[in-house]
Parts: structure tokens; C-alpha cells; sequence
């Protein structure tokens, strides 16, 4: 019964405290939603601690959900907020604890790494520079291709707030390649 049932009616059920609809909507989804996380980054284990984070998120606010959303579109917004807040979580503890520099707070990712072989070094650099949150408005708009609208819904943040990130991150890369 759990295989005809969509996403967005496992969540509805995980919200009234199904473990079972849980346990479909975990084994749907966490193939790639794993995926997209180790493309965005380097450091398996960080990206599987997302993925946890993710879900354990999605059994505690599934009652959050908006029952006219699209699951995977919330799944994703939680995990991508996630990883952003694990690098930033990383970066500061690097920091703080006097750790040399930004260097140690970037490594390659199977993105960066794509990018160094397609795109102009400089150009690479300068991406890779950008904040998390303008990164992931350029990777999912200019990148992946998709509209503001989907960005929106993907990140779970407002249009407007698509088009100013994606507006800041292209003045810096003009900036940064000028």
C-alpha cells in the first residue's frame, strides 16, 4: 500500500506520527537526496550527517508541511539548509579555533572540481568564493537551469530573494573577473 501512496501523502501521514510512512518516505527519497548532497560536497561523512539531519528534521516538522507542496521539494529545501548551516558550522569552528585560513575552509567538491575542468580558472575561483547561500542560487538558476520560481520552491526562500542573490552574486563575479 505504502508504494501507491505519493510523497506528499507519506508526510501527511509521518505528521500524525506513522513510522512506517516514515520509513517509505526515507527509503524514496534518501538515494538522491544523498546524490545531490555529495555533488555539493566534498566530505562524505558531513554529507551523510546532513541526510540524517534532513530526515530527522522532516519526522519533527512534518506537520509543517504545506499539504498543496511538493515533498521533495521540502525534503530538498531542509537538506540544502542543512549542508549550508554544516559549512558554516565548520567554517566558524575552523575560525575560532585559529585554524589557518580559507583554504581549510573550502575544499573541492565534486563541483568545484567539474568546474575547474570546464569553466576559466578565474571564473571558478570566483564561484567558489561566493557565500554558500549565493552559490546555491547560482548552481541551481545558472547552472542547473532552473527558473526563479523553482529555485524558490527548491531553496524555500522568496522570489525576490532569488533575484537579489542572484543579482549580488553576479555583481561580484563581474567584480572578481574585472
Amino acid at each position: 500500500m505504502r508504494e501507491e501512496q505519493s510523497d506528499e501523502e507519506l508526510l501527511r501521514a509521518v505528521a500524525r506520527g506513522d513510522r512506517a510512512a516514515f520509513d517509505a518516505l526515507y527509503q524514496r527519497n534518501a538515494g538522491w537526496l544523498a546524490a545531490r548532497l555529495r555533488r555539493r560536497c566534498d566530505d562524505p561523512g558531513l554529507a551523510a550527517e546532513v541526510l540524517q539531519d534532513c530526515f530527522l528534521l522532516a519526522w519533527r516538522s512534518a506537520r509543517s508541511f504545506d499539504p498543496q507542496g511538493n515533498a521533495a521539494a521540502w525534503l530538498w529545501t531542509i537538506a540544502s539548509r542543512r549542508l549550508i548551516d554544516a559549512h558554516r558550522r565548520r567554517g566558524a569552528r575552523v575560525r575560532s579555533a585559529g585554524e589557518p585560513a580559507e583554504s581549510a575552509l573550502v575544499a573541492d567538491s565534486a563541483e568545484a572540481e567539474v568546474m575547474d575542468r570546464t569553466l576559466a580558472p578565474e571564473l571558478a575561483e570566483a564561484i567558489r568564493l561566493l557565500s554558500p547561500e549565493l552559490r546555491a542560487v547560482l548552481q541551481a538558476t545558472a547552472l542547473d537551469g532552473r527558473t526563479v520560481r523553482e529555485t524558490s520552491a527548491l531553496l524555500g526562500i522568496p522570489e525576490g530573494t532569488v533575484k537579489t542573490r542572484m543579482r549580488k552574486a553576479r555583481r561580484m563575479l563581474k567584480e572578481a573577473l574585472a
